[in-house]
């Protein structure tokens, strides 16, 4: 399994959103389950790899199955998105699955649920009707079942250990914690879909919806960029309200500035009045050089007469 060890670098960071991130890894690794784990790669938090038991009673049972966790970058406000890379006859191999209430609108995903409760819930939609499901795969329950044995030897080139030596090492944590991790419900809105054909759904209804109006399909793909950034922001504001600090930032360098242009007039203004002042002396002493020199002169002619 992807180990954790080398979160530990970013302990030290001021984004809230690692923080989270590093919150939820620590939390899944105190309070294990016996069905799944997830840990995130030493050289990229945003990258997991999770393993997870296949549902009971159901031709997933026998089955341990592996695959990778994506977190956007506004997470937890966007929802992760997952890829099995163990094949399961229930999801395509190495298909990005979205997660979300309507199936049709990630931004409604609530931060508060996790990636504990992602898992569980991917987990949970292993064993419901293929038909119907946006996604789902048509295969028998032979070769589920057949798929489920297989899946145990599969070995991640990243982990580097197969499915059934990761599960049995989560099941050690397990023995030896007391705090074990409480059963989670899936939240009833809670719904799938694969993330390709949830886009091309979006666009094909806004495109139907507003024909005539590409001026402002213009204007919202121009919004975009604006309004991901400061869902990124609401998203680190999850952990601690960043808005206080960034404000505090903008109100400081005005002061100076207005300070500098306030003095400056001042230390000009100065100069002029002493100017004004100092004009007398010089031509006072400019008088009393002439007086001499005119004494001088007066005195040699009166001399030499």
């Amino acid at each position: 399994m992807a180990t954790s060890t080398g979160a530990a670098s970013y302990t030290n960071t001021k984004s809230p959103t690692i923080r989270r991130i590093l919150r939820e890894a620590a939390e899944l690794s105190s309070t294990p389950s016996p069905d799944y784990t997830a840990e995130p790669l030493e050289s990229d938090l945003f990258e997991w790899h999770f393993t997870l038991r296949g549902p009971p009673n159901s031709a997933y049972s026998q089955g341990v199955y592996h695959g990778r966790i994506i977190l956007p970058p506004a997470y937890p406000l966007r929802p992760p998105s997952f890829r099995f890379s163990t094949p399961n006859g229930r999801f395509e191999a190495n298909r990005e699955i979205c997660l979300s209430i309507s199936g049709h609108h990630e931004e409604t995903w609530q931060p508060a649920w996790g990636i504990r409760t992602a898992l569980v819930a991917l987990r949970s939609f292993m064993e419901t009707d293929v038909q119907g499901q946006l996604g789902g795969m048509e295969t028998t329950e032979a070769v589920r079942r057949r798929l489920a044995q297989e899946s145990v030897s599969f070995k991640c080139a990243v982990c580097a250990k197969s499915n059934a030596d990761i599960i049995a090492e989560c099941e050690d944590r397990c023995k030896e914690t007391t705090s074990l991790c409480h059963e989670i419900s899936v939240p009833a809105e809670l719904n799938m879909g694969w993330r390709d054909e949830l886009e091309a759904a979006k666009n094909d209804q806004s495109s139907s919806t507003h024909p005539s109006e590409s001026s402002s399909e213009v204007a919202q793909g121009g919004e975009l960029p604006i309004t991901e950034p400061s869902e990124a922001e609401l998203a680190e504001g999850f952990v601690q309200t960043t808005p206080n600090v960034t404000d505090g930032f903008s109100t400081h360098p005005p002061a100076p500035i207005l300070g500098i242009r306030n003095r400056q007039p001042p230390s000009t203004a100065r100069p002029t009045g002493t100017g004004a002042e100092a004009v007398p002396l010089w031509i006072d002493r400019m008088i009393v050089a002439l007086v001499i020199l005119l004494v001088a002169i007066v005195l040699k002619v009166l001399l030499g007469v």
